[in-house]
């Protein structure tokens, strides 16, 4: 069972961590979801954590990380946009990257970010 936290309003410029909480030995992935838009991947780490993958519009700025030993998946955000703003998913898979929706097995609720400019 997932379950995605730390969402809220920010200004552009600004940082959010988001966090999900997840138990298993999973490949862990973000997704995001803007209003009238696909569900896009966002970042991916692998069960060890010593892997991680990002979509090139959130590379240099996001950072994804986990603590196995808190069963918690975290997304760093800094130097956030306004096209930051969507859902926020968090989900649990066994393919490695992970960039499709289709290689996840379990999601969480989202959690909405929303970057004002």
């Amino acid at each position: 069972q997932l379950q995605a936290s730390g969402g809220g309003l920010v200004q552009a410029g600004g940082s959010l961590r988001l966090s999900c909480a997840a138990s298993g030995r999973y490949v862990m992935g973000w997704f995001r979801q803007a209003p009238g838009k696909e569900r896009e991947f966002v970042a991916a780490i692998n069960w060890s954590g010593t892997s991680t993958y990002y979509a090139d519009s959130v590379k240099g700025r996001f950072t994804v990380s986990r603590d196995n030993a808190k069963n918690t998946v975290y997304l760093q955000m800094i130097s956030l946009k306004p096209d930051d703003t969507a859902v926020y998913y968090c989900a649990a898979g066994s393919t490695w990257p992970g960039t499709r929706t289709s290689r996840y097995d379990y999601w969480g609720q989202g959690t909405l970010v929303t970057v004002s400019s």
